[in-house]
């Protein structure tokens, strides 16, 4: 069975003709009843009725008619449905994000998307960065936004924003009024962690193990899923923390929360736009990669 065979069938159908259904699908009559015929076969019963009032669907002719119809109506949606993904005129574009990106980044970009393309329907799904990746291999979404490059053969990973990561401590605390605190102070009180998994995580380490310190030797008060929780466990004095400059500029405004620079350690990273390699990636992806590349100035990896 195939669409051309109940197309024809069809047109026989309503017509009463094996000569109209011919006109109407632009064959010959011949072809009309080879089709017909091979419907016949495969269903294993007579679909029409050849009679002196012309050609009429059977019993079951009618229930092929009843389902055909629907079949037929809802294959010609099928080249405007794709016309209108490659415009970008209506498409839902599955992208997931870890802490920072989801949380901070993304949600500025979609103004900028959504007018540029109104007929854009954005899902967000949110989780750490290997979270993140592990949707993007098992293609629950189509691109990801991390905070740290994974080596992953599979995944093309694309740098497009710089983030500094800062230590936070809560307003009142003694370093609240020092320029700037030493490594021996920093292992001298406890810290807040993100889980195992987390782009700002592996950054912090990276980073520490890179000043000379031993990220073993850390005072670790909690280990916290996700960069919010992270925050609040600092404003209530659990401890200090590593977080994004991104993420606390509201609190370090307001005053809630201070931060505090430590001798010989700066915290660099890059953002990426993470996706499968040799996979082509649909307008609606191809259009949010440009505007994030756009926003945020990719520098060179």
């Amino acid at each position: 069975m195939n669409l051309k065979q109940l197309e024809v069938f069809i047109k026989v159908a309503e017509s009463g003709s094996f000569s109209k259904g011919a006109e109407a699908t632009f064959i010959t009559q011949s072809t009309v009843s080879q089709h017909i015929s091979a419907l016949e076969s495969e269903f294993g019963m007579k679909l029409l009725d050849r009679t002196g009032k012309g050609a009429l669907p059977t019993e079951g002719g009618k229930i092929l008619l009843e389902r055909a119809r629907k079949l037929v109506e809802y294959a010609k949606e099928i080249p405007v449905a794709l016309a209108r993904f490659k415009g970008i005129e209506e498409a839902e574009l599955n992208i997931a994000g870890s802490s920072i990106p989801g949380e901070y980044m993304i949600p500025a970009a979609l103004p900028l998307l959504i007018s540029r393309f109104p007929g854009v329907t954005i899902v967000l799904r949110q989780g750490d960065s290997r979270d993140v990746l592990g949707k993007l291999m098992s293609e629950e979404v189509e691109l990801g936004v991390v905070g740290g490059r994974f080596e992953e053969e599979a995944l093309e990973f694309v740098p497009f924003a710089e983030d500094e990561l800062v230590l936070i401590a809560p307003c009142g605390h003694r370093w609240d009024r020092k320029s700037a605190i030493s490594k021996e102070e920093l292992l001298g009180e406890p810290v807040v962690l993100r889980e195992t998994g987390s782009g700002t995580g592996k950054a912090t380490a990276q980073a520490l193990r890179e000043a000379g310190i031993d990220p073993g030797r850390l005072r670790v008060a909690a280990h916290l899923g996700s960069n919010e929780a992270v925050k609040r466990a600092v404003i209530a004095g659990i401890g200090i923390s590593f977080v994004s400059a991104v993420s606390v500029q509201y609190e370090l405004e307001q005053g809630t929360l201070i931060q505090v620079p430590v001798t010989g350690v700066s915290i660099k990273r890059q953002f990426y736009l993470a996706s499968r390699k040799g996979r082509e990636l649909s307008p609606a992806a191809v259009a949010f990669r440009t505007i994030m590349m756009e926003m945020y100035k990719a520098p060179s990896d």
